[in-house]
């Protein structure tokens, strides 16, 4: 929430209030009842400002069309109701002929409302696309969460037009960045202090949009819990490379690009027979085995290598294994293939 639609909510609560006053301290029974009757009229006007910002967040959320669909059924349901109230019009009790006029009211209004929202979907009026637009969720732009921004792989694809923008930094991951650059461990300091810098390249850069948003929830602790309430709100996406938050976010509905996932999808495919020249860099966990890296970091297991340590080898692929943390490749010696051949 900015600002100006903070202190324009204010105003809205001081006016309900102030008019609540007012009107109360016109009412005949004011002298009867004395001062705090004033007082109750300026709680009523309160709670009336409070009903008011609470139906603007439900109308906020929901489609053009929903909303005028619900306005005509609620419309023509008080109709209804007005008209069958006129038979009860005769009766000489005003109690009893009120109730019944507040009750009807009451019932089809709702009726209506709740009818007219769902009802609309179904009819096709000419020219009915302007709503239909208006409907549409736009899109909310991307959010960015620490451990993308720390990692700064983001500004890279940023660089290369493949992520359109907005994206957007919220300001309590502007704090727990500054935070974490601010901490007397020298390596969450490093971590901290290049994620800001990260933030800056990609504010001077001229690719993408980045703009920060002050919207913040007092009540939600977990930084991750704030940032899918942000994303529902806004109908953005996440951005990062936490697997965690990849998952509950998924669960709860809200779509994630995570930058992990795409860095596996552009690793070169390799298909099993396939030979590869490697450097054997460490030994395995089993007996034997020894341990290389491709370009791209993929893990390449070497069956029986690890007296190869230090040395270039040539290696024949037999089976890859995909896992949420990444690709790993098993081989085994082509030398040894030889070998079993003869």
């Amino acid at each position: 929430m900015n600002t100006a639609q903070t202190i324009l909510r204010l105003l809205l609560v001081v006016a309900c209030s102030v008019s609540g006053y007012l009107l109360a301290s016109h009412l005949p029974i004011t002298h009867t009842l004395g001062i705090w009757i004033k007082w109750v009229g300026a709680l009523a006007g309160f709670i009336f400002a409070l009903l008011a910002l609470s139906i603007e967040k439900i109308i906020k959320k929901a489609p053009l069309k929903v909303i005028f669909g619900g306005t005509f059924g609620l419309f023509l349901g008080l109709v209804i109701a007005q008209l069958l109230g006129y038979a009860f019009s005769g009766l000489q009790n005003s109690t009893i002929r009120i109730s019944i006029s507040v009750i009807l009211s009451c019932v089809f209004g709702y009726m209506g409302l709740v009818l007219g929202g769902k009802k609309v979907e179904e009819f096709k009026w000419p020219g009915w696309g302007f709503f239909a637009k208006g409907s549409q969720k736009k899109d909310g732009g991307k959010i960015l969460d620490t451990s993308v921004i720390i990692d700064g792989r983001v500004a890279d694809i940023c660089e290369t037009d493949f992520l359109e923008g907005p994206l957007v930094i919220p300001q309590f991951i502007l704090q727990e960045l500054q935070h974490i650059a601010d901490s007397a461990d020298s390596l969450k300091r490093a971590r901290g202090r290049r994620g800001l810098d990260i933030l800056n390249r990609m504010q001077k850069g001229d690719t993408v949009e980045v703009k920060v948003v002050d919207d913040d929830y007092p009540d939600i602790k977990e930084v991750d819990a704030k940032l899918i309430a942000l994303a529902r709100e806004m109908n953005a996406k996440i951005v990062t490379n936490d697997f965690n938050l990849n998952k509950v976010a998924q669960l709860q509905g809200v779509p994630v690009l995570n930058i992990n996932q795409l860095a596996n999808a552009l690793k070169p495919m390799v298909l099993p027979g396939e030979v590869l020249h490697l450097q054997i860099m460490r030994e395995g966990k089993e007996q034997g085995q020894g341990v290389a890296y491709l370009d791209d970091g993929t893990m390449v297991v070497v069956e029986n290598a690890s007296r190869h340590l230090g040395e270039e080898v040539e290696a024949s692929v037999t089976s890859i294994l995909q896992t949420t943390a990444g690709r790993m490749i098993f081989t085994t010696l082509k030398e040894e293939q030889r070998q079993r051949r003869h």
